[in-house]
């Protein structure tokens, strides 16, 4: 780790991260540090230039999947896809010349839902790490829109909210962190054909693992853009935090009754970091954790990194106004129906942008998760865990919560060791993690400790 990459707002940041629980002398709830560059890259967040991107979308004016083959000038999907390119070409200058950009496009075969075969390419912008034994950090949308009709590819699909301000977000993460460093690689990833099935994200993921890349986190972003719903509820300072359990998991679910680990799976963990980062963060927004892959009986890109073992979360605006997503634009009894730009709140836009950029920025530097265990030889009050040494670890950092409990209520620094006796904290009552800290105390996710005897 280079310091002057990396500097630190506290000399004695790890002691910030070094919490330790209740009910035991010198814990503490855990808690985040705030690095100093990261703070700065949110006061770069810009409002008004993601309204300006978002516009430049919705001109577009459809950008509907079956729309690249469109002869209308800067009509279609394709032109929206080489505007893509472009913006973050240009932003890849202030990178230095590290962040790059290419497509990633394949043949979809005809299916049963869908007129014909198609291409579909999305847009990958990547910077890279300084630490080539990490893997990727994600954040992800899908520029693709439609209306009523998920083939249209004639009338105007705007896709102001769904998704030119995922689209929008992630081009402005991506603005504001490409000038920095960070171990782990950042990708921005901007996917086609999410309407139609998640096809850009579900070839691009299955691409990743076949390649054995390893994606620490997928951050998706679909549908944040718009602060008031359907019934005139406003949460201008809400947003939606979804993870799937144990969906892609191998375990026998009795297997999982028995460890009771059903609320602990990647994507829960990584949903408890990102949380925890962005009160840190960005404390005037409430990140609303919901223990589901996502919406009731619906589906976005992040499905598509959690069906290859990668953990992965979508941000959601709290309340969603169904007026305003796959429909036709049109005026019916006195209601404006359309995912037109008027409908957006470009400042509540700007408030969940920042909450990936903190989250994005503090994984990419934070050590990745350890791999540990929870060593159950004998019946007894006391626990014991053990875990493996991870690159860039000064210290390891316990954490507990009661099986109630959503999120971590307790930590407990053990220091540069590899393993820890907590007395007093039965396994039978409590859900326990792991995770590493590195010298300014910056934590990514935490593991859950698989059982050894």
């Amino acid at each position: 780790m280079v310091a002057a990459r990396y500097p630190c707002a506290f000399l004695a940041a790890s002691l910030l991260c070094a919490p330790v629980a209740a009910r035991s002398a010198g814990d503490a709830p855990p808690r985040e540090p705030r690095d100093p560059q990261i703070v700065t890259a949110l006061t770069q967040v810009s409002a008004g230039r993601m309204r300006a991107d978002d516009a430049r979308l919705v001109g577009f004016g459809t950008r509907n999947t079956f729309s690249e083959t469109l002869a209308t000038p800067g009509r279609g999907v394709y032109a929206a896809r080489d505007w893509l390119a472009s913006r973050f070409r240009g932003i890849g200058a202030s990178s230095g010349g590290r962040l790059t950009v290419a497509f990633d496009s394949y043949r979809q075969a005809q299916t049963e839902r869908t007129p014909r075969e198609v291409e579909v390419s999305s847009v990958i912008a990547t910077l890279p790490g300084d630490d080539p034994t990490r893997g990727t950090v994600v954040m992800s949308s899908h520029y693709d829109s439609r209306n009523t009709d998920v083939n249209d590819a004639l009338l105007d699909a705007p896709g102001a909210d769904d998704n030119g301000s995922g689209t929008a977000a992630v081009l402005e993460a991506a603005r504001v962190l490409a000038p920095l460093h960070f171990k782990a690689t950042l990708v921005f990833a901007c996917f086609d054909g999410e309407e139609q099935g998640l096809w850009g994200s579900g070839h691009y993921a299955h691409g990743q693992a076949t390649a054995g890349s390893a994606v620490e986190a997928d951050l998706n972003n679909d549908i944040i853009g718009a602060s008031r719903g359907h019934d005139g509820v406003s949460a201008p300072f809400e947003v939606r935090l979804f993870s799937e359990a144990l969906a892609h998991d191998a375990t026998s679910p009795a297997r999982v009754d028995a460890l009771g680990n059903e609320n602990d799976s990647q994507a829960r963990e990584l949903a408890r970091a990102v949380a925890a980062i962005d009160a840190a963060y960005v404390p005037a927004m409430h990140v609303r954790l919901i223990w589901r892959a996502d919406r009731f009986l619906r589906g976005g890109d992040q499905e598509s990194f959690s069906a290859e073992g990668f953990p992965a979360v979508r941000f959601v605006e709290r309340h969603e106004n169904f007026d305003h997503q796959h429909q036709i634009v049109r005026t019916e009894k006195g209601i404006r129906y359309g995912d037109l730009l008027e409908f957006m709140d470009f400042d509540y836009l700007a408030r969940v942008a920042r909450l990936n950029v903190a989250a994005m920025a503090t994984l990419a530097r934070a050590p990745r998760a350890p791999q540990a265990f929870l060593v159950n030889k004998a019946l007894g009050y006391a626990t014991t865990l053990r875990w493996n040494p991870v690159e860039g670890a000064a210290s390891y950092e316990v954490v507990w919560r009661a099986t109630t409990d959503a999120v971590w209520t307790h930590a407990r620094n053990a220091g540069n060791v590899e393993s820890i006796t907590l007395q007093g904290l039965s396994k039978d009552d409590y859900i326990f993690g792991v995770r590493a800290l590195d010298s300014y105390g910056r934590a990514g996710a935490a593991s859950y400790p698989n059982p050894v005897t």
